[in-house]
């Protein structure tokens, strides 16, 4: 064990002191003044100050000394030493800006209490006085309050099991003088012993509470694991808590995050889906999406909840990306999220080629029922079309989609269309691309994801369980 010190025993002798400060006596003219505690166990240095390096100066009296006498261990109250007293404790959450505590849980933590040792602390308190008068007002006072013992708290910690204990008057001796008391000039000390029962506790173990939320291990997978012979389980590997496809092996051993989703496990708190609505989210529970109240999701999960720096991940199905966007709980509905996209975290946009040259984005999406194509015929644009352009069984196309050698242009809804400067050209047929495709609309700066026929916003759908992940601070 490495070296601590907790001050303990010290606390208890503070206390006693404590106790004991501010008695006071009335002296002869009247005046009533507090008798001095200190502590007995002095150095030689110290008490030469004290005497101002006079072996001549009496000490001032009254006065009152506590020292230590012993300390045994109490076999009484021995109990297992190898109990352990676990606590999880919830904090309130605090704003250090506003310097205030929220109505909202903070961090949690568990506290592991080891079984502390029993002792018996004995202590003395001298009682000095100048006269037998002086000695009654403070026997008088301090011995009202031992019927039978007095409750001592060292500490106002209630993680402590230990704070709380008792005082017990053992014995009081009157007098330090012998009988015939005589004529000497020696100051008269009367002696009250104490007995304390006391615990002498080892260092806590504090971990930050949470829940498993995400496991990622390789399942039957003879590239990452050896599937030992005979036996049906596989060996498992280090996991991650992070969503990143990919195998890596250093000096310190492998880190197994399989390839593809079929070879990984991942499971997030209470199997929850989420559903991504532009930059909302909502939980899916037992197929039904808004359900769940996300504060009772973000409580259970370690850590604190702090708005717009708490984060969202989601590994995107259809590529090697995971998405990511800070959080806030939506004040009217606390079901929904609401997200800020980091638009870096998206995925790639697809190389769509066209008579212009390969590009990555579009320029607007439009109905060419209702739009007007040629506010925007420059060479180069790109059009997202909503619906479809022309009819091949028409004999005649939309005049305002006519090429600039009247030839008619015929185009389907889901395609994007090129202007070259004198005709149309269609550069993403939907009817023929079956691929995952990305583009940016550039007069929205939104992403948008082709796939299985439709057009969405790039991150929008349902993410079922290990495909997304709450990270609080």
């Amino acid at each position: 064990m490495e070296f601590f010190y907790d001050g303990q025993i010290r606390r208890y002798v503070t206390q006693l002191m404590r106790l004991l400060s501010n008695f006071p006596v009335r002296y002869g003219d009247g005046s009533v003044k507090a008798i001095p505690v200190v502590y007995g166990d002095i150095t030689r240095q110290v008490a030469n100050i004290i005497r101002d390096n006079s072996e001549n100066k009496l000490p001032s009296a009254p006065r009152m000394a506590v020292y230590l006498t012993g300390l045994e261990q109490d076999r009484d109250r021995t109990q297992d030493a190898t109990f352990i007293n676990k606590l999880n404790i919830k904090e309130r959450a605090y704003d250090e800006d506003g310097e205030e505590y929220l109505n909202v849980q903070g961090k949690n933590y568990t506290v592991e209490r080891l079984m502390p040792t029993p002792y018996l602390l004995k202590a003395n308190v001298d009682i000095w006085t100048s006269n037998t008068d002086q000695k009654l007002q403070v026997i008088e006072q301090i011995g009202v309050w031992f019927n039978p013992t007095l409750e001592l708290q060292t500490t106002d910690n209630f993680v402590d099991w230990t704070s709380i204990t008792t005082l017990e008057l053992e014995n009081i001796n009157w007098s330090n003088r012998t009988i015939p008391v005589g004529v000497d000039s020696e100051i008269d000390v009367a002696t009250l012993s104490f007995n304390i029962p006391i615990y002498i506790s080892p260092p806590a173990k504090v971990k930050k509470l949470g829940v498993i939320t995400n496991i990622i291990t390789s399942m039957f997978n003879e590239d990452i694991g050896d599937i030992e012979t005979g036996v049906s389980r596989p060996i498992t590997n280090a996991y991650d808590d992070a969503i990143s496809p990919g195998v890596t092996e250093n000096q310190f051993g492998r880190k197994s995050v399989t390839e593809s989703t079929d070879q990984m496990a991942n499971v997030n708190y209470l199997n929850y889906g989420a559903y991504i609505d532009g930059t909302t989210a909502q939980i899916i529970h037992r197929g039904a999406v808004g359900s769940v109240n996300w504060r009772d999701v973000l409580e259970s999960l370690p850590g604190q909840y702090i708005a717009d720096i708490s984060r969202i991940f989601l590994e995107n199905k259809d590529s090697d990306a995971v998405v990511t966007g800070s959080i806030s709980l939506n004040p009217l509905d606390e079901s929904k999220l609401s997200i800020n996209w980091d638009s870096d975290s998206f995925p790639q946009d697809s190389i769509i080629s066209g008579p212009t040259g390969d590009k990555t984005t579009i320029d607007y999406i439009i109905d060419p029922q209702k739009f007007n194509p040629t506010t925007v015929k420059q060479a180069g644009t790109r059009l997202l079309l909503l619906d479809d352009v022309g009819n091949e069984l028409a004999t005649e196309g939309a005049a305002a989609w006519k090429n600039t050698d009247g030839t008619r242009f015929v185009a389907s809804a889901n395609d994007i269309v090129e202007w070259d400067g004198a005709q149309w050209h269609i550069v993403f047929d939907s009817s023929e691309t079956s691929a995952v495709t990305y583009v940016t609309n550039l007069n929205t700066s939104v992403q948008y994801r082709y796939a299985d026929g439709d057009w969405l916003l790039s991150i929008d759908g349902e993410y079922p369980v290990g495909t997304w992940r709450i990270s609080l601070d």
